[in-house]
């Protein structure tokens, strides 16, 4: 009897031993699986980043280096300076579209960021709920139409509208290009403005109409300046998307390698010097290499912008 009790506890002891260990061992492989599921994510997420870097400076590379094959035949001077570009007659001055490139979003700049920001402010500020939840949604699908139906617009409307307006037998230009990019940016820089707007604590406007200030000074001393970091933002993501635009710039701006002087004088900047060339270039070529420089020079205008948002938004959060 004894001896039967003693060998069912040995028993039931190595069964609950053999459990333990088996419970241990679970345990323990399910430790080990998530360690390798954790370690494959983190090497998955570094091999990426890493790859879109290898992209970007690739890109870079590349431009570069074929860009500056240029000054083996041209001079830095000539090229950055000059306003003669006739590649029939070697001659390869980028001076106009550089220039061009930078009147275009000067204007551009003009014209769109005050309508922006009163956008902004009448939606944030000022439109009853009902109009601000309808307009919202409506700058949204703004920001997603095509490039080249604003170009196509411009072209067959605002041209036209240009020429009657003005009396001259050229619409065509940096006024109708610089018109055709507001209309693009205004909706990204509006939407930016209204969102950094509206989180500006309600603390600040109350505190500023407990000093009696109006409603115009509380928004444009108060609520504006506490908002300036994401405004400034938004402006200069639009601005990026105007230096890069392409196909609505080639519609309206005339094409025409001359220097923008006028407001109705067609002209040419980067982008649209370099779509319309770059297919007839051999590429082995000064004029193929004059254009990967205009492209690697965009791409600096880019990156520069890029940073200085990323400035803006570290500034931001400290503050």
């Amino acid at each position: 009897m004894l001896e039967s009790t003693t060998t069912g506890s040995i028993a039931v002891s190595g069964e609950l031993g053999h459990s333990i260990r088996s419970g241990s061992g679970r345990k323990l492989d399910r430790k080990n699986r998530l360690l390798l599921y954790n370690r494959t994510f983190k090497i998955a997420c570094i091999a990426s980043a890493g790859f879109v870097c290898l992209i970007l400076f690739s890109i870079l590379f590349l431009m570069f280096r074929t860009g500056v094959l240029t000054f083996q035949t041209v001079p830095a001077a000539k090229f950055f300076f000059s306003t003669d570009w006739s590649p029939e007659n070697e001659s390869y001055g980028a001076f106009i579209f550089i220039f061009g490139t930078f009147a275009l979003t000067a204007l551009t700049l003009l014209i769109s960021v005050p309508i922006s920001i009163f956008v902004a402010v009448f939606l944030a500020e000022i439109a009853p709920r009902w109009l601000r939840d309808a307009m919202r949604p409506v700058l949204d699908l703004l920001v997603g139409i095509p490039s080249v139906v604003y170009g196509f617009l411009g072209m067959t409307i605002l041209i036209p509208l240009l020429r009657e307006s003005a009396g001259t037998s050229m619409g065509d230009g940096i006024l109708a290009a610089a018109i055709v990019l507001s209309i693009m940016v205004l909706p990204t820089i509006s939407r930016i403005s209204d969102d950094s707007i509206s989180v500006v604590p309600q603390k600040y406007r109350d505190a500023s109409y407990a000093l009696g200030a109006t409603r115009f000074q509380t928004v444009f001393k108060v609520v504006l300046p506490a908002a300036r970091s994401g405004i400034i933002y938004g402006i200069i993501l639009g601005m990026a998307r105007a230096v890069g635009e392409t196909m609505a710039v080639v519609m309206v701006i005339g094409n025409t390698p001359q220097l923008a002087d006028a407001l109705f004088k067609p002209t040419s900047v980067l982008t649209s010097n370099i779509v319309m060339q770059i297919s007839n270039v051999p590429f082995d070529s000064t004029w193929n290499y004059a254009l990967y420089l205009m492209g690697f020079l965009l791409l600096v205008i880019s990156l520069v912008m890029i940073v200085i948002i990323r400035l803006i938004q570290r500034r931001g959060a400290k503050s």
